[in-house]
């Protein structure tokens, strides 16, 4: 192409208004309510296979003694405390969106992984090494020991107890993230219809 004509083309293609992409109206709302991204708790799908397979937002990675919290307010993922004790939480330790239980807290989940994860970070809950696993009890007696030991001791130091009774199985799991499902659609979604 001739110097004078590809010059005319830029020109043109300079000149030529850009279309803003078209965005999702419930992206546009969320950015209206609030400033900044997508609220964790509130935004973010459960997924469809709810309540036996979730998405959740880890807070707490695998191997930290630092307590991150979800900002109710925000959405952001906040520093609460480092642990007074010196246990570290065994595995990936968050919540699932969507969800209310009766502490006003969306349902907590600690999500059993080969890997630590970044806080704020959004997965469905599915690590191929732990996938083919039905029931909490089907791990082997060591990790469910070093579960039952973390949850055990990691308020001690604060003057807290915590009693671990006995690991119920998946069904009562799967009842209490559908009440927890249900609880956040007659609370939540319904005071923001009001």
């Amino acid at each position: 192409m001739a110097p004078a004509i590809e010059a005319v083309e830029k020109v043109k293609a300079a000149s030529t208004p850009v279309k803003p992409p078209v965005l999702n109206e419930r992206i546009l709302s969320s950015m209206t309510r609030r400033p900044g991204s997508a609220h964790s708790w509130h935004d973010l799908e459960i997924g469809p296979d709810a309540p036996t397979i979730f998405n959740c937002v880890i807070e707490i990675p695998r191997g930290s003694k630092v307590k991150y919290e979800l900002d109710k307010k925000t959405g952001l993922i906040m520093v609460d405390r480092v642990l007074y004790s010196s246990v570290v939480y065994p595995h990936n330790y968050g919540f699932i969106p969507r969800t209310l239980c009766d502490d006003s807290d969306p349902m907590d989940v600690l999500v059993i992984m080969q890997e630590p994860v970044v806080p704020g970070c959004f997965l469905r809950a599915d690590d191929p090494e732990y996938k083919h696993f039905n029931d909490i009890k089907e791990l082997p007696p060591h990790r469910l020991a070093e579960i039952r030991r973390f949850f055990e001791d990691y308020k001690k130091n604060e003057n807290k107890e915590v009693a671990v009774n006995d690991f119920l199985p998946a069904t009562a799991a799967y009842e209490a993230i559908q009440h927890s499902m249900d609880l956040y659609a007659t609370y939540v979604v319904e005071g923001l219809r009001r």
